[in-house]
């Protein structure tokens, strides 16, 4: 296994969390908070990649981000930012298709929370802002984080999405799923082993270091 795609795969899965968490977290919060008209819409849109084929999810975020539409040309030329063939393109596809994981879960975290809690700590001067890092962040922090694990591990094990995205170029958007394709196909099943089990190893890293954080939340 060559190192080379282990580093860009948690440089990949790591960006897409972080991505995840900025954009999917307030999405979440409103999701549990609120009731509104399109709501049904908004919820379907935010599951769709979950049930899209990610090579669909993939061509449609190359069309966006290429050259081929107004908002690449904007981004290249005007910009000078490259996001086709980089690994920070394979990780806003794969936060593409790990966010929904974290939105879901979040929002079932939040809608645990009392809502008179957060009204209360309000009546005492806190900001909405200082209620939800204060209050709702910490009591949801279970949900929120079962999130993180499982966008995280998702991300890692991204495949058709990335290399629609940014393609496979070794030792700069190759990661280890497109790493273990490619030794199928070149036959070479001891590195395809070798990898496949890096990639549980990941997954189950992620799903521990959860339970053990959730274990230190309950104390």
């Amino acid at each position: 296994m060559d190192t080379s795609d282990l580093l860009i795969t948690l440089q990949v899965a790591g960006l897409a969390t972080l991505l995840s968490l900025v954009v999917g977290l307030p999405i979440a919060w409103v999701l549990a908070r609120y009731r509104f008209r399109g709501r049904a819409v908004v919820e379907a849109l935010v599951t769709l990649p979950l049930v899209l084929p990610p090579t669909v999810v993939g061509y449609y975020l190359l069309r966006t981000l290429g050259r081929g539409s107004a908002f690449g040309r904007f981004l290249e030329d005007d910009l000078h930012v490259q996001l086709v063939f980089t690994w920070q393109g394979a990780a806003i596809a794969a936060a593409v298709l790990s966010a929904p994981l974290l939105i879901r879960t979040a929002q079932a975290g939040f809608e645990e929370v009392d809502p008179e809690l957060e009204r209360v700590a309000a009546t005492l001067g806190r900001s909405r802002l200082g209620v939800f890092f204060a209050v709702t962040l910490p009591l949801a922090i279970r949900g929120v984080g079962a999130g993180v694990a499982l966008a995280f591990a998702r991300a890692a094990g991204e495949f058709g999405a990335t290399v629609m995205v940014a393609g496979n170029i070794p030792g700069e958007t190759r990661t280890l799923p497109v790493s273990v394709y490619d030794a199928v196909q070149a036959g070479d099943i001891g590195r395809a082993n070798a990898t496949a089990l890096v990639l549980i190893a990941i997954s189950i890293t992620c799903l521990l270091l959860f339970s053990f954080a959730t274990r230190l939340v309950r104390r």
